[in-house]
């Protein structure tokens, strides 16, 4: 019998967390087995996980301050700034950011293959759920300034409502974003409450631009079959499949079904696309704490199709490939489980 992994308590994250120095090992640990979303425990933890906040607590005011001054100097610099001259040069009022690469996405129904890796992360957003639709209490005051003339950007931050006909439909879920907008934590200062929910923006910046730092090389396609390229890391998917559940392999050997079928997406966009979205985020719990960085990624992918094998034992490349395209919604706790099996036995 399968037992859910046990979410250690908030009182064994604030014990860390209130350390001059954050003991950043006993922190990984705690987080692999997943984060409390109380107390806004969790945003505190991604963001020294993914070394946005050092590891010395009396540091964060300064560099907290500095990250959101910087911040809004990009916005001047690549928002405010061009729009303006723009409506100087008699151009139409535009939102420049339209025109950005990085924001455009494949048509609809379209996979993406390698070099076309632009927009793999931008306009993945779920408009549908609740937390998406609701206007921010803390909106951009720099775009908001009339001053600025920015006026396609400024009436899209304006927005207050964004329609959705597939709220209830929509596999990623519908929530209240409760766990999404905990703010707070137990070091006071600049990381309370209010401070948080103020500057999420500018911090959740930062911490995606570290995040994809950290796994670039998914995206450049000079790299695809280095040993930090995604080629070989889907094939890595599939060796370990190979040693841990032989037959299985052979299966999918026989159909012909490539890891580039699935894996890709599955470990481009660390799996954001597959589940329910509080269940994305206790994924990322124990990704962000994988000291190795993402190494237990593979193992996640290959517990998913281990927990699966009767069905793709007993079916044809058709019903195989639906299923590892449309992953049936399980309990993600049983994989991170799986993959913890697979970890301790290499």
């Amino acid at each position: 019998m399968v037992t859910k992994p046990v979410i250690l308590g908030i009182a064994d994250f604030q014990d860390v967390l209130k350390e001059p120095t954050i003991a950043l090992e006993k922190l990984r640990e705690l987080s692999f087995s997943g984060i409390p979303c109380e107390g806004g425990l969790r945003c505190l933890c991604w963001k020294i996980l993914l070394n946005y906040l050092p590891l010395e607590r009396a540091s964060w005011t300064a560099i907290l301050a500095k990250q959101r001054e910087l911040y809004a100097q990009f916005l001047r610099e690549m928002i405010i700034q061009p729009g303006i001259a723009k409506a100087n040069m008699g151009v139409s009022r535009e939102d420049v950011t339209f025109e950005d690469h990085v924001s455009r996405s494949p048509p609809r129904g379209r996979r993406l293959r390698g070099g076309e890796r632009g927009g793999l992360w931008s306009g993945r957003l779920c408009p549908d759920i609740s937390f998406f639709q609701r206007a921010t209490e803390y909106p951009c005051l720099l775009i908001l300034d009339p001053q600025n003339e920015f006026e396609t950007l400024r009436k899209r931050v304006e927005q207050t409502t964004l329609k959705s006909q597939t709220v209830a439909r929509n596999r990623s879920g519908v929530t209240n974003g409760r766990s999404l907008t905990e703010a707070g934590g137990p070091s006071g200062g600049t990381l309370t409450r209010p401070s948080l929910a103020e500057h999420a923006e500018a911090d959740t910046f930062f911490c995606f631009t570290n995040l994809m730092a950290e796994i670039r090389d998914n995206f450049i396609k000079s790299l695809d079959d280095s040993q930090c390229g995604i080629t070989y890391k889907m094939e890595k998917v599939y060796s370990t499949l190979k040693d841990k559940d032989v037959e299985l392999y052979l299966k999918l050997q026989e159909q012909n079904i490539k890891p580039q079928f699935f894996a890709f997406r599955w470990l481009t966009l660390l799996l954001s696309q597959e589940f329910l979205l509080p269940d994305v985020i206790r994924i990322w719990d124990s990704l962000f704490a994988d000291d190795n960085r993402f190494d237990f990624l593979l193992l996640v992918c290959c517990a998913m199709l281990i927990l699966i094998r009767e069905q793709l034992l007993e079916g044809d490349f058709t019903v195989n490939m639906r299923l590892l395209q449309d992953y049936p919604i399980t309990d993600v706790c049983q994989i991170l489980q799986k993959a913890k099996e697979l970890q301790d036995s290499q």
